[in-house]
């Protein structure tokens, strides 16, 4: 899985003029984020408000930040991803230099972001939940006929049944691969207790 996969879009963003009070106020009040991208005319990051952000300009202000702006306090240079960055290697620079969010670029434009809670969604996910969602997706697709057994491990799905071919193998496949939480996809010959 990559950046694309599991980022969150639309996107919240400020600007370098936004005020600090704005900025708070969306972060904190409204959405409840932990930071937001600061971007500028053209959609490019040029920087991100956190939380600490926040609180470093409400302290350098001597708790006046009504007139102060985002540019004053926001941290800059950031750090991006790309859409196809892998969720592993999101994580590790995420924890290595104590980030809550990261902005997901495609051409050098904001597209999207990944947090704390995005990662975390996946460990979450039960492998019960995805496999009743992959039962189902197959299930539309066979018409019903519930010629496969599914089982989930790990986010591992096992699909067992009759195929009908080579083709067939490729969508079921794919088909596995759209169920978000699912990390591989395993097709076992084999007859299906119903």
């Amino acid at each position: 899985m990559d950046a694309l996969d599991i980022m969150t879009r639309p996107v919240v963003t400020v600007s370098a003029d936004t005020t600090i009070l704005d900025a708070i106020a969306l972060l904190l009040l409204q959405r409840g984020f932990a930071a937001l991208p600061v971007v500028d005319a053209d959609d490019r990051v040029v920087g991100i408000f956190t939380e600490a952000d926040a609180l470093r300009g409400q302290v350098a202000a001597g708790g006046r930040v009504s007139d102060q702006r985002v540019a004053s306090s926001m941290t800059t240079p950031v750090e991006v991803v790309t859409v196809d960055t892998d969720i592993v290697e999101i994580g590790r620079r995420m924890l290595a230099d104590s980030l809550r969010c990261i902005p997901v670029v495609h051409d050098g434009f904001l597209i999207g972001v990944v947090s704390w809670r995005d990662l975390l969604r996946l460990l979450v996910r039960r492998d019960d939940a995805i496999a009743a969602q992959l039962r189902a997706l197959l299930a539309d697709y066979d018409g019903r006929r519930h010629r496969w057994s599914i089982e989930v491990v790990g986010g591992i799905a096992t699909i067992r049944g009759e195929l009908a071919d080579a083709a067939e193998r490729k969508l079921l496949t794919a088909l596995a691969r759209s169920v978000p939480g699912v990390v591989r996809t395993e097709l076992a010959a084999g007859h299906v207790g119903v």
